[in-house]
């Protein structure tokens, strides 16, 4: 029996990229998978073909997390299509560089409404149906710990992330909902190839500072997750993994 057999996981901004990886990863575990988009419904059916193919239950489900009315209504599908909620993995994110120069209202509201608000929004409405206790698996950053120079925003978002993370193990470990998070390095994601970090002087820079000595991959990040979703990880709260091939 796979290790995660008989659990319903959602993973919000699943359509590409780390999430997809993750959505795709649970799905080969045994969950079945709730693939959240906001925008990209192509990728998203295309993950959940992926997961079907292979034998797995899946689902792509249309919702704005830093909407209250959307982030529920993702929950409300979920159980719906398979009548509980057991792994929630926040991964939606937003990210942009600039100096602080150039910081805005609008990119500030941007950032902290999907990173923050949106992990908190769709929490909320997931911790209500873990009526059997949960684990629930925040996508933080390494950035909180490196503090690249022009992040100032984004990495607010992710320090907010971490704090966040210990505040609900506390909050919700009395009723067996486990809280942890996982910080990737720079990962070779199709985001991170058409913003320029692929390839660029930044990612040359991090790389000799990795001790394993490349850029993540998705699935990097992917088999983590599996980890923090399973009974393998059932003696962890509050925890934060840094998955970043050693980046510091």
């Amino acid at each position: 029996m796979s290790k995660l057999t008989g659990k319903v996981a959602v993973v919000t901004g699943a359509s590409k990229g780390i999430g997809a990886a993750i959505a795709k990863s649970l799905g080969a575990a045994g969950a079945s998978v709730v693939v959240n988009y906001s925008t990209s419904k192509s990728g998203a059916d295309t993950v959940v073909s992926a997961i079907t193919a292979s034998g797995g239950k899946a689902v792509a489900v249309r919702g704005d997390v830093s909407k209250a009315p959307e982030a529920r209504g993702i929950i409300d599908a979920t159980i719906k299509a398979f009548g509980r909620v057991d792994i929630l993995v926040n991964n939606s994110g937003v990210y942009g560089f600039a100096p602080i120069e150039a910081v805005t209202e609008e990119d500030f509201h941007r950032h902290f409404n999907v990173n923050v608000l949106g992990l908190l929004l769709v929490t909320q409405a997931a911790v209500k149906h873990m009526v059997d206790g949960g684990s629930i698996i925040n996508i933080s950053s390494v950035v909180s710990r490196i503090t690249p120079p022009g992040s100032s925003v984004y990495t607010a978002t992710k320090g907010a992330v971490d704090a966040i993370t210990g505040v609900l193990a506390r909050e919700l470990g009395p009723r067996k909902i486990r809280v942890n998070a996982i910080s990737p390095g720079i990962v070779e994601t199709e985001g991170t190839v058409a913003a320029g970090f692929i390839g660029s002087d930044f990612e040359k820079a991090l790389i000799p500072q990795t001790p394993l000595g490349r850029t993540g991959r998705p699935d990097d990040i992917a088999d983590i997750a599996v980890f923090l979703a399973s009974e393998d990880s059932r003696w962890m709260t509050g925890d934060q993994l840094a998955a970043s091939g050693g980046l510091r």
